[in-house]
């Protein structure tokens, strides 16, 4: 029986069942957009350490605030994906699901999250080729989520230990 944490419309996770091997089925969604939607099978034990490192850095960082202050989230993503292009290193510590190791789940989106005392921000960009095909909408938008850094946290914790131990038995 899967298990929905967190709010779609800004960030929540879906736990499936197992598949019978060391594969569960993960659904993340951010602002209301369904990321994992071109594969959203995880290898358990390694995406929960993923998981599991991204909960321990967030609630570590006590401010991340991204250097082009007055932005909207969405310049602030494209200032930091151009930042990324040109080879400035240093913005790479705002990157989300790929900076984290997040696997092949993700690899479909362009994230950014960044950290602004208790509110976090995620933003999202759909780059594939097949999925702007089906959803041109999606061409060129910058999807924005925010909501309290400890919620984020919360729901990562408690998606590490829905997931288990990578062998079908629950974290305790």
């Amino acid at each position: 029986m899967a298990e929905l944490l967190g709010d779609k419309r800004r960030f929540a996770v879906e736990v499936g069942d197992w598949d019978g091997s060391a594969l569960r089925r993960v659904d993340l969604w951010v602002a209301d957009q369904w990321v994992t939607c071109d594969d959203n099978m995880v290898f358990v034990k390694q995406f929960r350490f993923y998981v599991a490192r991204t909960a321990a850095g967030i609630r570590s960082a006590e401010d991340q605030t991204p250097p082009f202050a007055g932005l909207s989230p969405a310049a602030i993503h494209r200032r930091l994906q151009a930042a990324a292009r040109d080879g400035e290193e240093e913005y790479e510590r705002f990157g989300f699901f790929h900076r984290w190791g997040w696997g092949p789940t993700t690899d479909n989106v362009t994230s950014r999250l960044w950290r602004d005392a208790i509110r976090l921000v995620i933003t999202l960009e759909f780059w594939r080729e097949g999925h702007l095909l089906i959803h041109p909408e999606h061409a060129g938008t910058i999807f924005v989520a925010e909501l309290p850094a400890a919620e984020f946290v919360g729901i990562l914790e408690e998606m590490v230990t829905i997931l288990g131990d990578g062998e079908g038995a629950p974290v305790t």
